[in-house]
């Protein structure tokens, strides 16, 4: 009983239909009691109405006997009219309140009080009212139980009235007296009630109705529908089809059916999602590359998925350090034994003896499983294998030791600079005996501060820029100087990444080629004494001239004109400059310079080789070609060694014409000489119209002492200090045999913005 009680007061049909009950009782009701009321109104405004004019007929009928002062046909005409079954009485006062004329004779000539209802409605005001409206003209009151309904009606002066001769009336009265009329309102009563228990009862049978077709349809269209809804939603939580097809709805009970279908549908679609993830995820556990167990606080194994089965063989119910290990208590500091007590994850390393011998190791992830009340039930462990990882650990730190050790034992210096600020992270032993410092002390301060004060904001610039540099001067730890060759290239150390630079001292070597290249420049410098001689003959051929003109005329005792005396000083003087100049050039080349870079425009150190060789090579009528690019950028060299390189290729290449002139191969006498820029690269061509380079002689021409001349005629050292200095200064050169004849020296350099 309670059950369906409790149903039935939770149930939504019954909460609506309680609901529009309510509504309609009101409803109902209120327009049912507004109806009555209108009707109790309407009838007692058409009795008012109904009464006077009744009045107003009974005096309209006895108008002419009151004209006429018949007084017994007025009595007459009242005692009729009050026989009428709805009439109560009629009465007829005059202006003081008398009765003249009633259907009650024994009250006919009483004096009434001018308080009583009928007078006072005139007389409530002095003067009294003259007109009066309807709803004041009429009242209702009860005698004996019985509802009468009273009504006044003035009876106004007229004009035959005041100027009749027989019983006029003064003009100046305008109201004369009044008429009452009194009216049984029993049946107008009793009919309105009889038409309210009408009204009433169609009320009844309409609410009565309305809730039947309300309960009807509320089962029909509501009821029905949501108790098949509610159905179909047990249907699909228990995973069975929800026959929601079946239900043919519209509005929003079918926007409620769609969207029950539409959830039918999507949760189906999470089931089938979830039933995949489920098998991935078992999958997952089941294939995954690394042993995992769920276990109890006790340390039972309580599930494990493939690989522990095959790596460890457990047996039904064992205890973890039974199946891990083979021991019978738990193993000392136990991850899970931790995870059981603080319910936090931990790590750990275990090992054990196989039973082949070998060691191995596994890495322990151990996490707390919780309930519901936030209580460690079980933990899942998870293993690890990294026995390999530790075999190569093991190789790899003899691999390191081995390593260190030729690290340390490289016959060359070695550095490991951050890349950033080039702060020296290592160094090996020879760093160290190298710069003169004791062990450890170069850590941690700037491989800059390496290269003298002068250099190092080059330096800075060339160890980003460059992967070698050449002939680099060094300061050791006591202020002495050395010079070293750089390789640099990137490298990774300690998981950070570094720049790996390896300094191979080349002091001795450098001095060795110092003297070498001093050794060409002489020798160039003998090869050039012709061409020097000639030039220098020039200036002093106008000396002597200009000396010999002054000292005969002096002997003559005759005057020189001062615009002569002053043209021959100036040339005197401008051929000093010019000897000058030419001995400044030849000391200059001749003295052994230092090794710093500069800036050093190719076209100039062309120019100045050529000078210094053009009247050799014009003697010996070898024409010199010309085109330089303008605005060549500049390159980083030594602008008198490169002036060395450029005249030993003008020196082969006279060689080389005069062989080929001899031998009849070629009249022309031409060298060519081409500069242009690439976008990294400057270029310069020196071409001769001579013999050419033997076949398979290409790439031994720049070998020490190898020449191609005759014995006693070339020291096979030119090409070899050539290719030497191009190198030093990060430049190339590669010869080539020009189809008609004659060789093609190619030089490159990089450009100083590179």
């Amino acid at each position: 009983m309670a059950f369906w009680l409790s149903r039935f007061r939770n149930s939504l049909a019954v909460k609506v239909l309680l609901l529009i009950a309510v509504v309609l009782t009101l409803c109902l009701g209120l327009h049912s009691w507004g109806t009555m009321h209108f009707l109790s109104k309407h009838t007692a405004s058409k009795l008012s109405i109904e009464a006077d004019r009744l009045s107003k007929t009974i005096l309209l009928s006895a108008r002419y006997a009151m004209m006429a002062n018949a007084r017994s046909e007025i009595n007459q005409i009242v005692s009729d009219i009050a026989k009428h079954p709805d009439i109560a009485s009629v009465r007829i006062y005059d202006k003081q309140g008398v009765i003249r004329f009633s259907n009650y004779q024994d009250e006919v000539g009483t004096q009434v009080s001018m308080d009583t209802p009928s007078c006072s409605v005139c007389h409530i005001t002095e003067p009294p009212k003259v007109t009066l409206t309807l709803q004041e003209r009429t009242r209702t009151f009860s005698v004996d139980d019985s509802i009468l309904l009273g009504t006044i009606t003035p009876i106004m002066n007229e004009t035959s009235c005041s100027k009749a001769s027989c019983h006029a009336h003064n003009a100046g009265n305008t109201v004369l007296g009044e008429l009452e009329l009194t009216l049984h309102t029993n049946q107008a009563v009793l009919g309105l009630a009889a038409v309210q228990r009408k009204l009433l009862a169609l009320t009844v049978i309409i609410y009565v109705l309305a809730v039947s077709l309300l309960v009807f349809g509320l089962r029909r269209y509501i009821t029905s529908p949501i108790k098949k809804v509610i159905h179909s939603t047990k249907r699909i939580s228990e995973g069975k089809p929800s026959e929601l097809e079946a239900i043919l709805c519209t509005g929003e009970l079918g926007h409620l059916v769609d969207s029950v279908m539409a959830m039918e549908q999507s949760i189906a679609k999470k089931q089938d999602e979830l039933d995949r993830k489920r098998k991935e995820y078992q999958d997952l556990f089941e294939q995954v590359p690394c042993s995992i167990t769920v276990q109890d606080a006790n340390m039972r194994i309580l599930k494990y998925n493939k690989e522990f089965a095959e790596r460890f063989s457990p047996k039904p119910g064992a205890f973890c350090y039974e199946a891990y290990k083979g021991l019978t208590d738990k193993c000392p500091n136990c991850p899970l034994d931790k995870t059981f007590q603080t319910g936090r994850p931990y790590c750990s390393e275990e090992s054990r003896t196989n039973p082949d011998g070998s060691k191995a190791h596994w890495l322990v992830h151990v996490t707390p499983v919780f309930d519901d009340k936030g209580e460690v039930v079980a933990a899942m462990e998870m293993g690890i294998d990294i026995s390999g990882r530790k075999r190569v650990e093991e190789r790899l730190l003899t691999s390191e030791a081995k390593y260190h050790a030729i690290f340390n034992h490289i016959p060359n210096a070695v550095f490991v600079l951050d890349v950033e600020d080039y702060t020296i992270i290592d160094c090996n032993g020879m760093a160290e005996r190298s710069y003169g410092y004791e062990s450890g002390e170069m850590y941690n301060t700037s491989f800059i501060s390496l290269f003298p004060e002068e250099e190092q904001e080059k330096a800075r610039s060339y160890v980003k820029a460059f992967t070698a540099l050449n002939r680099v001067r060094q300061k050791r730890k006591d202020a002495t100087t050395f010079y070293v060759d750089f390789r640099l290239s990137p490298a990774v150390y300690n998981d950070r990444n570094v720049l790996l630079v390896s300094a191979t001292d080349v002091t001795d070597r450098l001095e060795t080629e110092q003297k070498l290249i001093q050794t060409g420049k002489m020798a160039t410098l003998g090869e050039m004494a012709t061409g020097v001689a000639h030039e220098l003959n020039q200036p002093l051929t106008v000396i002597k001239a200009a000396s010999g003109f002054m000292i005969r005329k002096i002997s003559r005792s005759q005057p020189i004109e001062p615009d002569i005396l002053k043209t021959m000083a100036e040339e005197i003087d401008s051929h000093v400059d010019r000897a000058s100049q030419i001995i400044d050039h030849m000391r200059a080349f001749g003295r052994q310079s230092d090794l710093v870079l500069e800036r050093v425009n190719l076209n100039s150190v062309i120019e100045s080789s050529v000078g210094m060789f053009i009247s050799q090579l014009t003697l010996r009528g070898i024409t010199v070609d010309k085109k330089f690019k303008e605005n060549l950028p500049e390159i980083l060299g030594v602008a008198n060694r490169l002036e060395q390189v450029f005249i030993n290729l003008l020196l082969n290449a006279r060689d080389a014409i005069e062989e080929a002139e001899a031998e009849g191969k070629s009249e022309d006498k031409i060298i060519s000489l081409r500069t242009y820029s690439t976008p990294r690269a400057v270029v310069a061509v020196v071409e001769d119209t001579g013999t050419g380079v033997p076949p398979g002689l290409a790439d031994k021409i720049f070998e020490p002492f190898f020449t191609t001349k005759k014995v006693g005629k070339g020291t096979g050292l030119g090409l070899s200090i050539t290719y030497g200095l191009i190198k030093d200064f990060g430049g190339t050169i590669r010869v080539k045999n020009k189809k008609e004849g004659g060789a093609r020296f190619t030089l490159m350099f990089p450009r100083s913005s590179s």
